[in-house]
């Protein structure tokens, strides 16, 4: 399969099977009485449910769009972070949400994104102990699927999701469960929502793309291959990812080492409800 612009339902699928099958090496050890935790450079937690699952994960994407740039988080550790961004390139988190593994809470993720010319445009979202998984492409719009664990989804059993229209007094936001900060609680006064949720990892896009939350804003740090397979989704959707500021998100900054800067993730299109 070759890579576009536009991706197509056939690679969705294939997204979808391989994140399933990475997450199911990530239970094997989740599974497991004990898990060993080591501390990376950036201090971070990795265990060798992030490493096995990357290694499945790069495999799979060779095999599925030979010849695509893959930046993935655990080799970044490793090996370091690429100089120069292609035009067209596949952001991967193994785990997205490594503390909430430990925890136990079940709220971690696969993370699988395509960038084109700075734009996610295609996206998977695997949340292996919670059975869930959210898919979303430009052009094709977004779906969700449930299935036992351990399971592949069915390519019948995903629905269509998208998000809601936000009403002014009764918006609901999610935000980090590991990782609040001033700025967060600031922005969230300021927009004066109704009702918070707290969400690991990429969840939290997910509950905004399916219409469960109306905002997530995020200014702590985070790095590119975090967001781009949320943001694909949420996108596909009907919602959108700005800075702060309102500027476009973009990605492939390898200046910064492809680290993030703040965002929020807003449900409505117009994001008429900021009040």
């Amino acid at each position: 399969m070759t890579v576009s612009p536009a991706a197509d339902a056939r690679l969705l699928a294939a997204l979808s099977e391989l994140c399933a099958e990475a997450g199911r090496v990530i239970l094997d050890v989740y599974d497991a009485e004990a898990v060993a935790v080591r501390e990376k450079g950036d201090r971070s937690p990795v265990t060798a449910a992030d490493e096995r699952a990357e290694e499945v994960l790069l495999a799979g994407l060779a095999r599925l769009l030979p010849g695509v740039g893959v930046i993935a988080e655990e080799a970044v550790s490793r090996d370091g972070a690429p100089t120069e961004a292609p035009s067209a390139f596949l952001l991967v988190d193994p785990l997205d949400g490594t503390r909430e593994f430990l925890a136990r809470n079940g709220e971690f993720t696969v993370n699988v994104g395509l960038v084109v010319d700075g734009a996610p445009v295609a996206g998977c979202v695997h949340a292996p102990a919670l059975g869930g998984t959210w898919l979303g492409a430009a052009g094709l719009g977004a779906r969700k699927a449930s299935a036992a664990l351990r399971a592949t989804p069915a390519p019948e059993a995903f629905a269509p999701v998208m998000v809601r229209a936000g009403v002014a007094g009764r918006l609901c936001a999610v935000a980090s469960r590991s990782h609040a900060d001033p700025e967060t609680e600031a922005f969230l006064e300021r927009l004066g929502v109704a009702e918070r949720r707290s969400a690991g990892s990429s969840l939290k896009f997910c509950l905004v793309a399916e219409g469960a939350a109306d905002v997530y804003p995020r200014f702590g740090p985070t790095m590119e291959w975090d967001t781009a397979a949320g943001h694909a989704v949420l996108v596909a959707a009907g919602g959108a990812v700005t800075a702060p500021d309102g500027a476009p998100f973009l990605y492939g900054k390898s200046a910064d080492g492809f680290r993030n800067g703040g965002f929020v993730a807003w449900g409505a299109r117009d994001r008429g409800a900021r009040g």
